[in-house]
């Protein structure tokens, strides 16, 4: 790992930390999401500093951030824009919220499914595609998105194309007291600050390319491999993760691997991160989810019974 590298993973934590006061796994896991080219889904409740991350992220990155708040009635061109048509002119292409380097997407599961599915060629391709034309987004671009947890009133759950296309998932609960505590201390000064940026697109996209580098030996590709079969082959487990779920999986903890200043990944880079990259690929079987199973429990059951490999 090069020191260049660790010095723009290092700045860009710092940023964060100084307006951002606690959330720190899920700081972690959009540094991540950054490194990996992949984007980063965030279940959890109002007011838990889901958009103060994201819009902090954007600016240090000295990008561009776009928010988009989902509703219901919302329509595809409302997110990937549309054509304007100018009487004897040539038709002039309006660019949507989705041309950002840092994508906010609030409560995205109040999307319907028709919407739902413009946010799968950014995703996936980085690019959109408007009646015909194809459109390149900006680099680098990673979208976080919000959903409201449990469902409710006005909610549609992802399709498992959308949540597949979320390198990583995580959960955003309300701080514990000592952390309630110091943001109440600090609020006139996260209030009043406003983060600069401190990295710009190439560093980061350097980073992405220097990811790449880092080593997965066979044994820790094998235990990658039989901590997804044995998912695949839980009882309680209805959808289990696809290929794309492992790559997520792979991609992932080289990134930890990069910010742990290593050029190689080891077991427990992928313990930590299975949960946050399986998690969302995983549906249970009705009757399990009423005797109140979890995808976390299971994940955590599978970890403690997978053998190790010696790396």
């Amino acid at each position: 790992m090069s020191r260049e590298s660790t010095e723009i993973i290092r700045r860009i934590n710092g940023g964060l930390d100084q307006l951002v006061l606690y959330r720190n796994d899920i700081k972690r896991l959009l540094i991540i999401a950054l490194i990996s080219r992949g984007h980063l889904l965030i279940e959890g409740l109002p007011g838990t500093a889901k958009t103060l991350l994201a819009h902090t992220f954007a600016h240090l990155l000295g990008g561009d951030f776009k928010r988009i708040q989902a509703t219901s009635d919302m329509l595809p061109a409302d997110i990937t824009g549309f054509y304007l048509y100018h009487p004897g002119k040539e038709e002039e292409f309006k660019p949507g919220p989705i041309f950002a380097n840092v994508v906010m997407v609030d409560e995205l599961n109040r999307l319907s499914p028709r919407t739902q599915s413009a946010l799968l060629e950014a995703m996936q391709e980085h690019q959109v595609t408007v009646e015909g034309h194809t459109h390149p987004l900006p680099a680098p671009f990673t979208v976080v998105a919000s959903q409201v947890p449990y469902g409710g009133p006005g909610t549609t759950a992802l399709p498992d194309v959308q949540a597949d296309r979320f390198l990583l998932r995580a959960w955003s609960g309300y701080p514990d007291a000592a952390e309630e505590d110091e943001v109440l201390k600090n609020i006139d000064r996260i209030s009043e600050s406003h983060a600069r940026p401190v990295v710009n697109n190439d560093e980061v996209l350097s980073l992405h390319r220097e990811m790449t580098g880092v080593t997965v030996s066979d044994a820790v590709r094998g235990y990658i491999i039989d901590i997804i079969g044995r998912v695949r082959r839980h009882g309680d487990v209805q959808t289990a993760p696809s290929t794309r779920g492992s790559i997520a999986l792979m991609h992932a903890c080289r990134s930890l691997a990069l910010m742990s200043e290593r050029d190689y990944v080891i077991p427990d880079d992928i313990k930590e991160l299975a949960i946050p990259a399986l998690h969302h690929r995983i549906h249970l079987k009705p009757e399990a989810e009423a005797d109140g199973q979890t995808p976390e429990r299971i994940i955590r059951e599978i970890l403690d019974e997978t053998p190790v490999p010696r790396v």
